[in-house]
């Protein structure tokens, strides 16, 4: 069922999705929580299919907030409602126009599902503070991409800068197969780790946020190499009985090496956005984990930006030519 309001208020909205509730057999709200998606008319079809998906696992309430560019139009609201085509839950697209954009927390407030939580994700551009940012101060759980960033590494760093408890980064979700695979290798007996190095294609937030990882719980010095992708290719740890490795160069399955011990092979597939949603979803408490590993991340990239790039070395200069006789000179320019 899809519903199209134009200029609309949220009142409207709310009787629509009522009414549209009875219609469909189901009067009670049977969702678990609000899924709030800051984005743009880009983007909002990607990550509106995602939510629909992930929604299968958690019931909810997809707010989608959609400012668009409308310099000088009057305050505008539209609305458009998604009741049982896919999924269990319920979809409302919202496009501000106008000054109620730059209110749109007060739009979406009315909207939330009573009495459950809230996340609030930006799939394309992140917020300065998410916290801070008025739909994000709606939210226990706040979830960015950095990766979609244009200045990548960049924006982790400022992300960690500015961490409150809730926040979190797909950068982060998407090493979890990463993180369980490596932690289940070092559960068994290995020598002592001497130091790790983590090759992943250039500015990947996933690569720094697992070589922080590594460097914090293991409390040895990781190194950062590039290759050609996708995304994280190997880790590398040298022990003092060899080195354990695991390298993934085709994204789907990874090599599980140990010194003495044959190789073997594990699933280690690159995950959609979807499923990267529904992990997400499934757990709203702060992830301290996230916490150390972004906090090490932006303070080594801090650390690095302040160190003084080398002068370079001025240039050669030509010996110079020797004096011209003074005699000849006069005598050039008589004969001139």
């Amino acid at each position: 069922m899809n519903i199209d309001l134009a200029d609309t208020t949220t009142r409207q909205i709310q009787e629509k999705l009522r009414q549209a509730r009875h219609l469909m057999g189901g009067p009670a709200i049977g969702m678990v929580l609000t899924l709030v998606i800051v984005t743009d008319e880009s983007a909002q079809y990607d990550a509106v299919r995602a939510a629909t998906e992930a929604a299968r696992e958690h019931p909810c309430r997809v707010i989608t907030v959609i400012s668009r560019d409308a310099r000088g139009a009057s305050s505008r609201l539209d609305a458009e409602i998604r009741m049982g085509e896919t999924g269990p839950g319920e979809t409302v697209l919202l496009r501000m126009y106008g000054p109620v954009a730059e209110h749109a927390d007060t739009v979406v407030i009315p909207l939330l599902v009573p009495d459950t939580p809230v996340v609030t994700w930006w799939p394309g551009k992140a917020p300065k503070s998410p916290r801070e940012d008025p739909l994000g101060g709606l939210a226990q759980r706040r979830v960015t991409d950095s990766y979609a960033a244009r200045d990548r590494l960049g924006t982790l760093a400022r992300l960690g800068n500015v961490y409150q408890p809730g926040d979190t980064d797909f950068s982060w979700t998407r090493l979890t197969p990463w993180r369980t695979l490596l932690a289940a290798s070092l559960d068994q007996p290995h020598g002592e780790i001497l130091s790790g190095a983590v090759e992943a294609e250039p500015d990947s937030p996933s690569a720094e946020l697992l070589a922080s990882w590594l460097s914090v719980r293991l409390a040895v010095p990781v190194t950062r190499t590039e290759s050609d992708g996708p995304g994280v290719t190997a880790v590398r740890l040298t022990t003092v009985e060899g080195e354990l490795s695991v390298t993934r160069p085709d994204g789907r399955v990874a090599s599980l090496s140990r010194p003495g011990q044959p190789d073997r092979q594990v699933s280690l597939l690159r995950r959609p956005m979807a499923e990267l949603l529904a992990e997400e979803l499934r757990r709203l408490d702060p992830d301290d984990v996230y916490q150390d590993s972004v906090a090490r991340f932006a303070k080594d990239h801090a650390a690095a930006a302040a160190v003084p790039t080398a002068p370079e070395a001025p240039p050669a200069v030509a010996p110079a030519a020797p004096a011209a006789d003074k005699t000849a000179t006069h005598g050039r320019k008589k004969s001139s």
